[in-house]
């Protein structure tokens, strides 16, 4: 089911360091060139990537990735073309871990059944679909799990130990911890906070636990690192593009670089960090 995905965080023990995870939202700002993001990715120190599914009314984005998805949107992004980045994608890496992230909407609208199929087709591995609570996993979570698809579930500051069991019954593929309480790219963490609620969660799962949310740098990525099994970057990586676009919101001849050689900097934070490697 989740053989991509257990197979890298494997490869990651295997290493002794904790995975990095970045996020890049598809079609962003321009489908080509967002395919091209994505495959540098995994060659500038990329895990595991998380590809955003364009959606008008985000309830978690920031103001980074809500301009990302306004951007990708304007180029007439949709659910058929980012599984086509995907597939495209998938035919130079068979490796590299896939996840979408995104909204409920789009998927109903594109029908459930059939998005779990492409997307399994495309060569997706798992979902993040953040507005679905456990109490509605008759609706996509059950049914991904049943076509091979990880269910990721998100944990925040405010999931105490009375509701965790129900966010982790049906996660598969890792949990993601949300470090702050707000949305992304909103604040840096409290990182001794975030070790400490990782201990929590570990407690009541044997998946890994990544982190997410606020993490803009190198020496970031590397405090995080320290207790959690996996790092997840977003608004910083789409700010870094941002930074590169024209006034027209295109992109220029140090778009792909920008994203890189940030991606660069937070691998290299990550792999700063030694684990006991798996046995």
């Amino acid at each position: 089911m989740t053989q991509r995905i257990e197979a890298r965080f494997q490869q990651c023990r295997a290493e002794g360091r904790a995975a990095l995870v970045t996020y890049v939202m598809a079609g962003d700002p321009d489908p080509e060139t967002s395919l091209e993001i994505l495959k540098s990715l995994p060659k500038a120190g990329a895990d595991i990537v998380e590809f955003g599914l364009p959606f008008t009314d985000p309830m978690a984005d920031g103001p980074a990735i809500q301009a990302a998805g306004l951007r990708a949107l304007k180029m007439g992004q949709d659910t058929v073309k980012t599984l086509d980045l995907v597939r495209r994608f998938r035919a130079g890496d068979q490796d590299t871990p896939v996840i979408l992230m995104g909204y409920f909407n789009p998927i109903y609208v594109y029908g459930v059944d059939r998005f779990l199929a492409d997307a399994k087709e495309a060569g997706v591995d798992g979902l993040i679909v953040v507005d679905l609570p456990p109490e509605e996993d008759d609706e996509l979570c059950l049914p991904a799990l049943k076509a091979g698809l990880a269910f990721i579930r998100l944990a925040t500051p405010t999931t105490d130990d009375k509701r965790l069991p129900a966010v982790l019954a049906n996660t598969a593929g890792f949990v993601y911890y949300v470090s702050i309480t707000g949305i992304t790219g909103a604040a840096t963490p409290d990182f001794g906070k975030v070790a400490t609620a990782v201990e929590r969660i570990k407690r009541h799962t044997p998946l890994p636990v990544v982190v997410g949310f606020g993490v803009k740098s190198g020496a970031h990525a590397a405090s995080v690192a320290k207790g959690a099994d996996g790092v997840v970057v977003g608004s910083a990586i789409i700010d870094a593009l941002k930074n590169t676009l024209d006034a027209e919101d295109r992109a220029t001849a140090g778009s792909v670089a920008a994203v890189t050689k940030l991606v660069k900097e937070l691998s290299d934070g990550v792999r700063s960090v030694a684990k006991r490697a798996a046995a």
